[in-house]
């Protein structure tokens, strides 16, 4: 009988825990979720992988938030998971569990999992953005991940801007993230503008989320319209720069902000359109991501067949 070769992979995010089996195709067998601040995030992965390991299992990988040294196997800065700053996850799981093990950006491992079995598959260029608690991003170049940091969430969008946690200012992610938009509803909530979002989570305006401003947005509220509206035309102007310089066939945009598809990413593409050199939009596909949250498992998992 044909014994059929898996991977643990796991996506480490600024918000949750995602730990797969995942098999030679793709396809996700089995999956734990975890918050990612809940206690020793080494341990809890431990744990996780502990559960879901079988025989069959050939190897490990991991999509870390930040920006990582792959060799050393290290997050050597992560401005939304700092807990995992200096862990060597090489050594430690690779240690435990006796199997090789690779790290990845998480970005650049979702942008791996969409070219091999998602919405960039058969695009030899594309650029991915990732919107959630920050902003990821990854670059298709010639059918390969082009391997640089890719922080596109910290390229400036404003010069003067707000204070981004990564310390500088106006990066994109400090207006189009759900962290973002999250921050500039609570701040007009607290100077008393007039929103159906008052009265969300029973009143308690610090535990609304991106998701809720999305649902009173189609609810009909202002506050929240205008506030997925003004991270749109920011993410547009990202956008157009990342095509200005890359030229890419597609721009693939996953995580959890897509479910805002036709407010924010239609008002980003109006933006992109009036800023990006009109021959490189013409052809130009901005695309919804296909494999969900399961993106940067995926990705990373087909790093260890390719290996």
């Amino acid at each position: 009988m044909t014994i059929m070769p898996v991977v643990i992979s796991a996506d480490i995010g600024g918000t949750n825990l995602r730990i797969g089996l995942i098999d030679q195709k793709g396809n996700v067998l089995k999956k734990i979720k975890l918050p990612s601040h809940n206690g020793n995030l080494l341990e809890a992965l431990i744990d996780a992988i502990t559960e879901l390991i079988t025989p069959e299992t050939v190897g490990i990988s991991l999509a870390i938030a930040g920006v990582v040294d792959r060799k050393k196997g290290q997050v050597i800065h992560s401005p939304n998971l700092q807990e995992a700053e200096g862990i060597n996850f090489i050594e430690a799981l690779g240690n435990r569990f006796s199997l090789p093990v690779i790290i990845e950006n998480d970005a650049n491992a979702a942008a791996l999992g969409e070219h091999w079995a998602g919405a960039a598959r058969g695009y030899e260029s594309a650029v991915m953005l990732t919107l959630g608690t920050g902003i990821g991003g990854a670059v298709i170049y010639k059918g390969r991940l082009l391997e640089v940091a890719a922080e596109l969430g910290h390229i400036t969008v404003e010069a003067d801007g707000i204070r981004c946690l990564c310390g500088n200012n106006g990066c994109l992610e400090s207006y189009a993230s759900a962290r973002a938009m999250v921050t500039r509803v609570v701040d007009a909530l607290e100077k008393g503008e007039e929103s159906l979002l008052k009265n969300c989570c029973d009143g308690n305006i610090y535990k609304i989320t991106s998701e809720d401003i999305y649902h009173y947005a189609l609810e009909g509220d202002t506050l929240a319209r205008e506030t997925l509206k003004n991270a749109g035309r920011y993410l547009g102007v990202g956008i157009a720069s990342l095509v200005n310089i890359f030229s890419p066939e597609a721009v693939v945009i996953g995580g959890g902000l897509i479910g805002a598809w036709n407010i924010l990413v239609e008002e980003a593409k109006k933006e992109a359109q009036k800023r990006a050199f009109n021959s490189l939009m013409e052809n130009l596909k901005i695309l919804p991501a296909q494999l969900g949250d399961d993106a940067g498992m995926v990705g990373a998992a087909s790093l260890v067949f390719r290996q």
